[in-house]
């Protein structure tokens, strides 16, 4: 009794610890290397400057961008590190959660934006956006990007769904959603064929998965979608508790089903959309991290497990983008690169343990 009381308060401060040295580690390794103390210091002044900005006082503006032009320290720290650094986080989080919400609305624990074909109906979106609705990709702004993921996530969730209607097979369904992802990607790479060279580069490097080109406008429009949808997730955990022991028991708990559903996958399409709109295709952390949590809990109730798979993945992304960009650097590794050497062996070691429970119980 007491080794579960304390249990995820444990994991909650081992995750908060964790982010804390990652943070560290993130602003400090580099081309250009910040020591710890002079982190601290160059974060003061800079939120002293920015208050100064937001209540308006004089100069307040003007003091922030000397203070960015006067040192190449603080530039690099608040221009380049903290934004790729809060923007990892953020959107490692928001894949973990839309894999909760997907498992929870498919009731398996290998369901995730990335498997079902979700992330690639974003990108396929994306790239027709891309290339043929704007002449250039500079004028693509934050808006634009995540309206056209979220497009592209709810067009293949809405065929998953159809199918799902159709087939009562889990196992088939997830095939279908690899085949749908397959499709997407064909439907990507034809566009590719009739795009210029400029958007080709663009598509190419955005299509790789990579928090570098994260800035303050990519920071503060995915964390005010990922709030939102973190909140609205939460008010739906008493559903969801009720709903993972069954339709027929959610019904007679009075929760009305068909909304139900539907607020599980456009709550999971908008983060997963958000995710693909700023950084691209990020494979297995939805699939992954929702099981790590369970399996450090050793709890599936949604209203802990929602928060906490937020923070496990922003952790998690945060250490794969540390060695993304560092193991071969100067060359930058792609984000899913990482993310499925480590996400993976997860999903296999599950899939494994998953068939063989399957074969316990036929045997029994």
């Amino acid at each position: 009794m007491g080794k579960h009381s304390i249990r995820i308060p444990a994991v909650v401060l081992g995750m908060v610890m964790l982010f804390l040295l990652g943070l560290i580690l993130n602003v400090n390794i580099g081309s250009v290397p910040i020591a710890p103390s002079r982190i601290f210091a160059l974060l003061g002044q800079g939120i002293r400057f920015q208050m100064d900005s937001v209540i308006g006082a004089a100069r307040g503006g003007d003091a922030m961008q000397q203070f960015l032009t006067s040192s190449t320290e603080a530039r690099i720290l608040f221009s380049i590190r903290l934004p790729r650094i809060l923007l990892a986080a953020i959107l490692g989080g928001a894949l973990a959660v839309s894999g909760f919400l997907l498992q929870s609305f498919f009731g398996n624990p290998i369901a995730g934006p990335f498997v079902l074909g979700i992330s690639s109906g974003a990108k396929m979106i994306v790239g027709i956006t891309m290339i043929f609705l704007l002449k250039n990709i500079s004028s693509m702004n934050s808006a634009v990007m995540v309206a056209a993921a979220f497009a592209g996530s709810l067009l293949v969730t809405g065929v998953v769904l159809a199918f799902a209607q159709k087939v009562s097979n889990m196992s088939m369904l997830l095939v279908i959603g690899i085949m749908v992802s397959y499709l997407c990607g064909a439907v990507t790479d034809f566009c590719v064929t009739f795009a210029d060279d400029h958007n080709i580069v663009n598509l190419t490097a955005w299509s790789m998965g990579s928090f570098s080109g994260a800035d303050w406008e990519a920071v503060r429009f995915s964390f005010i979608i990922c709030l939102v949808c973190l909140v609205l997730s939460l008010l739906l955990a008493k559903p969801m508790g009720a709903y993972a022991l069954g339709e027929a028991y959610a019904r007679s708990m009075g929760v009305p089903v068909k909304a139900f559903r539907m607020s599980l996958i456009l709550l999971s399409s908008m983060l997963s959309g958000c995710v693909t709109a700023f950084a691209g295709p990020v494979s297995f952390v939805g699939i992954a991290i929702p099981h790590i949590t369970k399996s450090l809990t050793k709890t599936s109730r949604p209203m802990v497990i929602i928060p906490l798979s937020f923070l496990t993945g922003g952790v998690f992304c945060l250490y794969c983008d540390l060695l993304a960009r560092t193991v071969f650097a100067p060359t930058e590794l792609a984000i899913s690169t990482v993310t499925s050497v480590f996400g993976a062996p997860v999903v296999i070691y599950m899939m494994i343990r998953r068939a063989k429970g399957h074969e316990t119980g036929g045997t029994r």
